[in-house]
């Protein structure tokens, strides 16, 4: 959520700042600023400051019409409203009492309700609801103190509870901006006489590739010349330099009308690419950080996989390849709700955390309880150097680049296959599958990407499809076993993007109170187990035709050569031929061209959902 950008050097950091937030604009946002250090020769500088309820383009025109003056250091946000209606005057950034310290925020300040009482005390006028601009006046009244702007920095930081990224810049101190971190991202770009702050990469990849992640409770300093680390205390630190493997193209629409459509074709590389590099020149598994021993995995007798959204129905289908595959039994929890229920842990617990941007708030928060707890902790994330995988015990990273969408897609499969490489992983070193069992599924799985490519092919299909629905009320979707949870996912889909009532159920509950809900016409995707499964298969035919019944159209996804489905399809949608626990990896695929479809017809704004944020980095 909320996009944040810092820049000093010698360009114009109006241009900068702006254009970083532009390619920031996929995390969701409901206003935009930017404030600029306008250098005086004779004396102190002041700040130059614009702001604007709405999207990119409204400061864009506020801006054209009363320009700026020109600055080589500035910041600039998009917020996403949490203190305080999402107004020109709630925007970012918020100015001091004396208007020389302007300051943007990502995250929450807990106490802010005391501090803002004490600043009234004292007689200051805070014009805002936000919890920002008190940070803003305490940090200038520590520069108008004595103290240079890293200090009161840091010295701000030690009173604030939260999470929380600041970004500040001082109008007497021009060529300097000052940036801390608590439990929410910020990452610095590192170029030539020239540095960056952003909250993620994307906000600086047109100018440099080279980046350096900080740690939890530092403050960075950026000029010119250089960057300067130290925590809260004022005591050195050193962050961690690592190079960008994505550029500016992979962050463009590459001739599609959404990001989202763009990444749902990107999936057969990301795929192909989470898959690289996986396999020994023996043959056997590797995966990407694994700093836990083989004694350390024989000894896991519980897994408990925690996530959100659309990362939690990847955990969903992780639980039942884990458990065919390990015979370790499996629990899948929401993370925000996780720690709250006093979960039993020990150290023969692993914690797998799924989270996409490695910043989400519920689940950071649900690996430092099982860390208490001395269990181990693994992540599995798509986002190099971010907290999650930080603070884990080992990781597996997705590889999927970068994903600009709110609505994950190509998150979601690359998740899957790091959730099959887990358990193909543990299976391996606790022997629980042969090897040559081992390598047949990792056959499967590197044959996914043209098996997906098949999928795509078909989209017209799905396409007119969404045209015959576009005065749908409601979608229901069922599913069973490794279907269900791609069920779920196809729901979620379309209440993200077309924002139509839609849900998903495991097939056999229908009968227990979910089918009052179908009436004529009522459009229901049902995902067909593959024939292999005869029993399933069986079962989710006898639920289709329960709805059918009933007047639903059915719309099914289901692999070629099963006849037996056709006299109670509607509509048919093909899938390759695949295991049953891989099916979620093509069957995805069509809910995913037709919400993203569907909601263009609709005349909604794909990429930027009413509401959402693309990471949430608050509780």
């Amino acid at each position: 959520m909320c996009g944040i950008v810092g820049y000093v050097g010698p360009q114009q950091a109006q241009h900068v700042v702006v254009e970083g937030l532009r390619r920031l604009e996929y995390r969701g946002y409901d206003s935009a600023g930017v404030a600029l250090v306008v250098p005086d020769g004779t004396g102190p500088g002041r700040i130059a400051e614009a702001k604007k309820a709405g999207k990119l383009a409204n400061l864009e025109k506020v801006v054209a019409d009363s320009p700026l003056p020109a600055s080589h250091t500035g910041i600039g946000h998009t917020r996403w409203a949490t203190h305080g209606a999402p107004n020109d005057v709630n925007a970012h950034p918020h100015l001091g009492h004396e208007r020389r310290v302007a300051l943007v925020h990502n995250g929450i300040i807990e106490n802010f309700a005391e501090l803002r009482s004490r600043l009234e005390a004292d007689d200051h006028v805070l014009v805002s609801e936000t919890d920002t601009e008190v940070v803003a006046h305490l940090v200038e009244l520590q520069v108008q103190s004595g103290v240079d702007l890293t200090t009161a920095m840091q010295r701000v930081c030690l009173v604030l509870e939260g999470a929380f990224t600041l970004v500040a810049i001082d109008a007497h101190d021009p060529e300097r901006v000052v940036a801390a971190r608590r439990n929410s991202p910020l990452v610095v770009g590192v170029g030539e006489g020239e540095h960056f702050l952003g909250s993620d990469v994307a906000a600086f990849i047109e100018h440099t590739r080279e980046a350096l992640e900080l740690g939890q409770d530092q403050v960075v300093c950026i000029t010119r010349d250089g960057v300067e680390i130290t925590d809260f205390r004022g005591r050195p630190a050193e962050g961690r330099r690592y190079h960008v493997d994505w550029d500016l193209s992979a962050a463009e629409k590459d001739g599609h009308d959404w990001f989202m459509r763009k990444e749902i074709f990107e999936q057969p590389k990301a795929v192909a690419d989470s898959l690289l590099g996986r396999r020994t020149q023996h043959g056997l598994l590797q995966l990407d950080e694994m700093r836990l021993s083989d004694d350390e995995i024989r000894d896991i007798d519980k897994i408990i996989i925690i996530a959100c959204g659309t990362s939690f129905y990847a955990g969903m289908v992780a639980k039942y390849a884990i458990e065919h595959w390990t015979r370790i039994p499996v629990e899948v929890e929401l993370s925000s709700e996780f720690r709250y229920r006093d979960p039993i842990l020990d150290h023969s617990t692993l914690v797998v955390a799924i989270s996409q941007s490695g910043e989400t708030a519920d689940t950071l928060q649900a690996i430092r309880h099982a860390r208490t707890q001395r269990s181990r902790v693994l992540a599995i994330c798509n986002t190099n150097g971010s907290t999650i995988p930080r603070e884990s015990d080992a990781v597996i990273y997705t590889h999927a680049g970068p994903e600009i969408g709110v609505a994950s897609t190509k998150g979601f499969l690359t998740q899957l296959v790091a959730c099959y490489l887990l358990a193909l992983y543990v299976a391996q070193v606790k022997g629980t599958r042969y090897g040559d069992e081992i390598d047949q599924i990792m056959g499967q799985l590197e044959a996914i990407p043209e098996q997906i490519e098949t999928v795509l092919a078909g989209a017209q299909q799905v396409y007119d499809l969404a045209a015959e629905h576009t005065g749908a009320r409601s979608v229901l979707f069922l599913g069973r076993h490794a279907g269900y949870p791609v069920a779920l996912e196809g729901a979620l889909k379309l209440k993200e993007l077309a924002y139509l009532h839609a849900e998903g159920f495991a097939a056999g509950e229908l009968k227990h109170g979910p089918i009052a809900l179908v009436e004529e016409g009522l459009p229901v995707l049902c995902v067909v187990p593959p024939r292999g499964r005869d029993q399933l298969h069986e079962k989710m035919i006898s639920g289709i035709q329960e709805v059918r019944a009933r007047g639903a159209r059915t719309i099914c996804l289901a692999e070629e050569g099963d006849t037996k489905i056709e006299p109670y399809a509607d509509v048919l949608v093909r899938l390759p031929q695949v295991p049953v626990l891989l099916q979620p990896l093509v069957a995805t695929i069509p809910l995913q061209l037709f919400a993203c479809e569907l909601a263009t017809l609709l005349g909604h704004d794909v990429d930027q959902p009413r509401n959402l944020a693309k990471s949430v980095t608050v509780e």
